[in-house]
C-alpha cells in the first residue's frame, strides 16, 4: 500500500483510483490510509483487475451517477461491498452533458454544438454550484456523509463516471471538514488531470483526427481550479463555512462531523 498522499493505485481498468490517506490537517493529525478511496465507475473492471480491487476490502461503494448512467454501465462491485446509489444530479434540469458524453467524445460536431464558445466551462461552473444547493445533491451528499459518520461503513469508495466532478466535490468537502489546508485540497482535486487524462489518450487522438480541438475535450474530461472555486464560493455564500454546510446544508451537526473525523483521522 502506498504511503504517499494522492498516489495513484495502478488498476488500469479503474483509472483515477486513489486513496486520500496521508494528508495532514492543520492541527497535526493525518488521514488514515485504506479508509476512503475515489475513482471512476467500476463498469469496466477486468477479470484480472477485480481481485486487486477486492484486496482493498471495500465495505461500501457510493455511486454518485444518474440512473441512466448506472443503467448504461452497471458497476462490478466487489463481493464484500454494499452499493449505495446516490443520484446527485436527479433534480438538475439540464443533464445532457453526462447523458451524451460518448457522443461528445467521439463527434467533434456534437462537442462544438453543445460545449463550444466556453459553454463547457459555464456548464461545469453551474454544476459545481448545484453540488452545494441542488436538492438532489444535498440529499445525496447527506446520505454519503451520514453513512461515513456511522460505524461499519469503511473502507469506502466514492465514484461517479469519471470520478472528477461529483466525486471531486464529495472529496474536497470531506477534506475541508477534516481540517486539510485548502491548498492541499486543490492539489488533491487537480490530480485528476494527471491520473485520468492519460487513460483517454486514444479518445483524444481520435477526436483530434476527426478535426476536433483537444482543448475542448480537456474542459470536459479534466478539472479546472475555477470549477472547485465556484462550489466553494457557493458554499460560503449559502452556509458561511464548511461546518455550516455540513450542519445547515446537510443536517449533520457537530456530533456527526466529529464522528467522521474520528473514523478517518489519526494522531
Amino acid at each position: 500500500m502506498t504511503s504517499i498522499p494522492g498516489a495513484s493505485i495502478p488498476i488500469l481498468s479503474v483509472p483515477n483510483l486513489r486513496d486520500i490517506g496521508g494528508y495532514r490537517t492543520r492541527d497535526g493529525a493525518s488521514i488514515r490510509f485504506g479508509r476512503y478511496y475515489r475513482s471512476t465507475d467500476l463498469s469496466k473492471i477486468t477479470v484480472d483487475d477485480a481481485p486487486r480491487l477486492a484486496d482493498l476490502g471495500l465495505v461500501t461503494v457510493f455511486d454518485l451517477r444518474t440512473h441512466s448512467e448506472r443503467e448504461a454501465a452497471p458497476d462490478r462491485v466487489p463481493p464484500s461491498a454494499r452499493e449505495v446509489p446516490l443520484d446527485v444530479l436527479a433534480d438538475k434540469a439540464l443533464r445532457s452533458v453526462p447523458a451524451q458524453m460518448q457522443s461528445v467524445m467521439s463527434d467533434p460536431s456534437v462537442a462544438v454544438s453543445m460545449l463550444g464558445d466556453n459553454r463547457a466551462i459555464e456548464y461545469f461552473l453551474g454544476s459545481y454550484r448545484d453540488f452545494v444547493t441542488l436538492p438532489s445533491a444535498i440529499a445525496s451528499y447527506r446520505t454519503l456523509f451520514t453513512d461515513l459518520a456511522a460505524r461499519d461503513t469503511l473502507p469506502a469508495l466514492v465514484h461517479c463516471t469519471t470520478g472528477k466532478d461529483r466525486t471531486g466535490w464529495a472529496t474536497a468537502s470531506l477534506l475541508l471538514l477534516l481540517g486539510v489546508d485548502e491548498d492541499d485540497v486543490f492539489d488533491e482535486y487537480l490530480l485528476t488531470n494527471t491520473q485520468l487524462l492519460p487513460a483517454f489518450e486514444s479518445v483524444f487522438d481520435k477526436f483530434t483526427a476527426a478535426g476536433g480541438d483537444p482543448e475542448l475535450l480537456k474542459q470536459v474530461l479534466g478539472v479546472r481550479p475555477e470549477y472547485l472555486h465556484a462550489a466553494l464560493a457557493e458554499m460560503r455564500a449559502s452556509f458561511g463555512s464548511i461546518e455550516g454546510y455540513f450542519a445547515d446544508g446537510l443536517g449533520i451537526g457537530a456530533e456527526g462531523q466529529q464522528a467522521i473525523r474520528d473514523h478517518l483521522l489519526q494522531g
